[in-house]
């Protein structure tokens, strides 16, 4: 690795630690910055994945006081996104390859369309809190696991998906809920790096390099990201989840 790619690498990395915590879907940046350089898909993904563990941990420190009161609560969503994450790492180290590549075009683009549409979402989400249920239930509990496979898989813009159901499903304080969000993502990628570390073929060098961007992004982004342009911002998303859609359909 050349020093030219290890400032890239950790320029991504700043870049999704600072965005998960605030939104989710920072790996539409750190993963296409990987494919870009030449690494393989499946050892970028799962290089990303351990990389950002750290970015979530500052990023859930970050918001450590909006988790205040919520231990049940993540307790058992918790057992969920861990389950979740468990099948979806599996079934990465699992299938081939080739189904990696045709598999995951289609899940940026779907991140993609969610990170466009979080605004709207949003508005969504202001119209059912004020009847959402206080716990959820076995509903909100099964899209907890859902996102945890699809996390454990690839996993942008899981956060997104995260913020959707808990906003919906729960009636809380957004703020509390992006808390919440940050905490499980955390847990899916803790669970599916672990898997990874003993299970599959890790680049430590690009892991480094996320690791340490992702830390400090994480940290900016629970102390600054609500002041970010949230229009740039996706569009900055969206235009790397197409270059990264582009690469693994054309190579």
């Amino acid at each position: 690795m050349t020093p030219w790619e290890a400032a890239a690498i950790f320029a991504a990395g700043v870049g999704a630690g600072g965005i998960n915590t605030i939104v989710g879907s920072g790996s539409l940046i750190t993963f296409p910055t990987l494919l870009a350089l030449g690494y393989p898909p499946v050892v970028a993904n799962v290089s990303n994945n351990v990389g950002l563990v750290p970015g979530g941990v500052a990023g859930a420190l970050g918001y450590r006081a909006e988790l205040k009161g919520q231990r049940d609560r993540l307790v058992r969503l918790g057992s969920a996104s861990f389950i979740g994450a468990v099948v979806g790492s599996l079934l990465l180290l699992r299938l081939p390859e080739e189904a990696f590549q045709v598999i995951v075009p289609v899940l940026i683009a779907i991140a993609c369309v969610l990170v466009v549409l979080q605004p709207r979402i949003n508005r969504w989400l202001n119209t059912w809190r004020r009847d959402a249920d206080r716990h959820g239930g076995l509903l909100l509990w099964l899209g907890v696991l859902g996102t945890g496979v699809y996390g454990g898989y690839f996993g942008a813009a899981q956060g997104v998906i995260l913020i959707a159901l808990l906003g919906i499903m729960l009636n809380d304080d957004l703020q509390r809920l992006n808390a919440a969000k940050n905490v499980m993502a955390l847990l899916v990628n803790a669970v599916a790096a672990v898997l990874f570390i003993v299970l599959a073929d890790v680049d430590w060098t690009a892991v480094l390099m996320i690791a340490l961007g992702s830390s400090l992004g994480g940290f900016l982004g629970a102390r600054i990201g609500r002041r970010l342009p949230a229009t740039a911002l996706r569009a900055v998303i969206v235009c790397i989840g197409v270059a990264a859609i582009v690469k693994l359909v054309y190579g």
